[in-house]
């Protein structure tokens, strides 16, 4: 529910702090007061569209900020939860209209777009007036009603999946026959692709592992020459290595003749042999490691050749050309079988049609019977609201199918025997059709209502037994969600738990609208001017004491 609405710099308003509380409550005031005012900042902070006029003459720019205690299951969480909005404690919505007529929304302090602002808004306000934004404007928001009240959600579920069933099986038939056009289509060219690709045989890394096996053996064929060049100075017949090793014998036979002299010579020959000899090991490891086979380099190169020739043939990279071969085979293996798929697609996007009839009927039988029960409780509250020569019905329309069921439904009214009926949104007057919304919402209090209703003016027109009979259907309302009426009957302001009174103070140049709530006292005095005029008598006193007492 609204918990508190704070206003600043909104037309005649420059400071309003207001908090509410469950139940009833009532704005009066004398035309003028500012209750449109009002009205239209609540709005502002709710979504609707901003207007530079609403500033405040001289400022910058004007803010409404509603706080609201919201259940933690309430749909408004939920959808500000899907916008990436905190939505632990309260939940915040705040507005500001700027003088030059851009606005700013936000939503717990985090910034957010007007149409989120908007849904979350609509989630947790309903406002009902003869000139303001009507929360049952859309027949599509009628449906929804009936199932609300009907308690139909089990059965709205299973259309909507058996909905989604019929569309998934439906694309599949789609999909199957586009697939079999287009295999039929490029049936010879795809045949001959499978029976050169299925010589091929491509395979995934395969272009880069020949490449690098090409680059080693091409790599390879450039040194060999000289890795035997070397071996032919290490270990051929001009090789050095024998005479090296012979003199170094006999200069180690010498050593003990003279040991100073000779053993160093013989240790440095020794040491010179050993390199020499890994010298000779490496380079014979490395043309063993070097050896290829010729005709292997040549079928590397052909392999790459063919693989990259069928690259550019089938405008993919080689890479892909795995992949193509298992499509292709695909398509081939779904031309030859398409047709018995395509009929079992098509025997399965029946069945799913005929589960989809099946749910949707029995949601429309359930639902002509949620709309009767309806009609007769609305028909019920409309004669204490002298709309007692007026008929509600709910008009009903198979107009296609869809994800909510095959009907289509609108609230239709006859305000008097003998015209004609029609759309409740185009047959019924202003006042009329706030008294119609009245009904409604008594009827659907427990059926998913906002948790908050704002009522505007309507009793305008009536009076008396009317006027009482619309305050104790607002009094009931009010037991079950937080319901704000402003009014000009007394007789419905004698209904509200709460009372705030709206009037006009005048401080030096300026004039700026006030609001506050009513005591007893107060509350008395006021019933008494909207009964008796600008002239209070006793009498109007004592007739609002007896509708404060006896309400």
């Amino acid at each position: 529910m609204l918990v508190q609405l704070s206003i600043r710099d909104i037309v005649l308003i420059d400071r309003l702090d207001l908090t509410f509380a469950e139940g009833l409550s009532v704005l009066t005031g004398e035309t003028g007061a500012g209750k449109s005012i009002l009205l239209d900042a609540t709005s502002l902070a709710l979504g609707a569209r901003g207007d530079a006029a609403l500033v405040r003459h001289g400022q910058d720019q004007g803010q409404v900020t509603a706080v609201f205690d919201v259940p933690l299951a309430h749909p408004a969480r939920r959808i500000a939860a899907e916008a990436d909005i905190d939505t632990e404690g309260d939940m915040i919505l705040r507005r500001v209209q700027l003088a030059d007529g851009r606005t700013r929304a936000f939503v717990n302090d985090q910034a957010v777009s007007v149409q989120v602002l908007r849904a979350i808004g609509g989630a947790l306000v309903e406002i009902h007036g003869q000139h303001a934004d009507r929360a049952l404007i859309e027949p599509e928001s009628h449906r929804a009603v009936v199932d609300a009240f009907g308690g139909l959600a089990a059965e709205v579920e299973a259309v909507r999946a058996a909905w989604k069933g019929w569309r998934e099986a439906r694309r599949a038939v789609e999909e199957a026959q586009a697939r079999l056009l287009k295999a039929r289509a490029d049936g010879d060219f795809l045949r001959h692709a499978v029976e050169e690709l299925g010589k091929l045989k491509p395979e995934a890394g395969e272009e880069a592992d020949l490449a690098a096996r090409r680059q080693e053996m091409m790599g390879a064929e450039k040194i060999a020459s000289d890795l035997s060049e070397a071996m032919e100075v290490l270990a051929g017949p001009a090789s050095a290595v024998p005479s090296l090793a012979a003199a170094w014998r006999r200069l180690e036979r010498r050593a003990a003749q003279a040991p100073a002299l000779v053993e160093p010579i013989v240790r440095a020959f020794g040491e010179a042999l050993d390199r020499i000899e890994d010298a000779r090991a490496a380079v014979e490891a490395a043309q063993r490691a070097a050896e290829f086979d010729p005709r292997e380099l040549e079928r590397i190169e052909e392999r790459l050749f063919a693989l990259r020739a069928a690259s550019r043939k089938y405008a993919v990279p080689v890479e892909g050309l795995a992949d193509l071969a298992s499509r292709y085979l695909a398509d081939v293996a779904a031309l030859d079988a398409g047709e018995d798929r395509l009929v079992a697609l098509e025997k399965a996007a029946a069945a799913a049609e005929a589960a989809y009839g099946k749910a949707a009927a029995v949601l429309s039988a359930k639902r002509k019977a949620a709309a009767t029960k309806l009609d007769k409780a609305v028909n019920a509250e409309l004669g204490p609201l002298k709309l007692d020569r007026a008929r509600f019905t709910t008009e009903f329309s198979a107009d296609g199918t869809g994800a909510d069921g095959v009907d289509r439904l609108e609230f239709w009214v006859q305000t008097n025997p003998g015209t004609r009926p029609g759309p409740m949104m185009k047959v019924a007057s202003g006042g009329e059709l706030s008294r119609f919304m009245l009904a409604l919402k008594v009827v659907l209090a427990d059926q998913g209502s906002a948790p908050t209703l704002v009522f505007d003016e309507i009793d305008t027109g009536v009076g008396g037994a009317v006027a009482d009979a619309i305050g104790q259907r607002l009094a009931r309302l009010g037991g079950k969600v937080q319901v704000l009426s402003v009014t000009h009957a007394p007789q419905v302001a004698a209904k509200a738990t709460r009372h705030y009174l709206i009037a006009k103070e005048t401080t030096g140049q300026r004039v700026a609208t006030r609001v506050r709530p009513l005591g007893f006292e107060l509350r008395r005095e006021e019933l008494a001017r909207m009964l008796a005029g600008e002239t209070i008598t006793d009498e109007a006193r004592a007739a609002a004491e007896k509708l404060l007492t006896v309400g």
